[in-house]
C-alpha cells in the first residue's frame, strides 16, 4: 500500500480533483470527515498541514506527497520533486508600504528588514542580489508589520493582490512562483519502484491531459 501525504486547506479539493480525474482513489470532504487518515483503493491518504507534508516524505513516512513549492523552499531533504501539478499557482513577492521610498532593489538600504513567513526563500533570494537582509520571523498578519513601523516591508505569497491592496502595499520584487508539486521519498522510489511510479504515472498523464 502506498502512503500519500495530502495537504489540508486551500490544496485539499484541488488535490482530491486530481486522484479522482487519475482513477486513483475517489474520495471528497464530506468523506473524510475529521479523518486524518484513510485507506481505500490501496492507497493510504494522510491528510496534514502543508507545512508538515515534506516532513512526512523526506523521512520515509510517506512515499509521496503533494506541496506547494513554496512549503518546499523552506523545507529542502530527502525528497525528488517529480511534477508541477499546475494547481494552487502564486507569487512569492517583496513588498512595501505605499507610501515608502522603496521600490526596486537598487533604492534598497544596505540592510534591509523584512517580515516573513518564509526565512530560507527569502534569505535565498537576498543572497543572489547581495543583498543584507534581517529577518523578522512572523507566522500571520504579516501584513501589519511594515505598517506600524516593524520593518521597512514583507515578503510573502500573493494570488490576486487583494490583501496587499487593503493593506496599502505593493510589490517591489518577485521572488518566485509557487503551484503544487507531487514529491516522492528517495527511498520509496529506488525500493518500490515499479508501485511508486505506477501511481506517478497515472497523476502525470492526468496533469498532461
Amino acid at each position: 500500500m502506498i502512503t500519500l501525504a495530502i495537504p489540508t486547506g486551500t490544496l485539499l479539493d484541488d488535490s482530491l480533483g486530481l486522484l479522482r480525474r487519475a482513477g486513483v482513489v475517489d474520495l471528497n470532504r464530506a468523506e473524510l470527515g475529521r479523518k486524518l487518515l484513510v485507506e481505500k483503493a490501496g492507497l493510504r491518504c494522510v491528510l496534514v498541514r502543508p507545512a508538515d507534508v515534506a516532513a512526512y516524505v523526506n523521512h520515509g513516512a510517506a512515499d509521496l506527497g503533494i506541496a506547494g513549492k513554496d512549503q518546499l523552499w523552506e523545507a529542502p531533504g530527502g525528497h525528488y520533486e517529480l511534477v508541477d501539478l499546475g494547481f494552487g499557482a502564486c507569487s512569492m513577492i517583496v513588498a512595501v508600504p505605499e507610501a515608502s521610498p522603496l521600490a526596486a532593489p537598487e533604492t534598497w538600504p544596505p540592510t534591509l528588514r523584512l517580515a516573513t513567513k518564509y526565512p530560507l526563500a527569502t534569505q535565498r533570494f537576498m543572497q543572489r542580489l547581495g543583498q543584507v537582509v534581517d529577518l523578522v520571523h512572523l507566522h500571520g498578519s504579516i501584513e501589519l508589520a511594515p505598517l506600524l513601523g516593524l520593518v521597512h516591508g514583507i515578503v510573502d505569497l500573493t494570488q490576486t493582490g487583494r490583501t496587499l491592496r487593503e493593506n496599502k502595499l505593493r510589490v517591489v520584487a518577485m521572488v518566485g512562483r509557487s503551484s503544487a508539486r507531487l514529491i516522492a521519498n528517495q527511498a520509496s522510489l529506488k525500493t518500490r519502484s515499479e508501485t511508486v511510479q505506477g501511481l506517478v504515472t497515472r497523476l502525470r498523464q492526468s496533469v498532461d491531459a
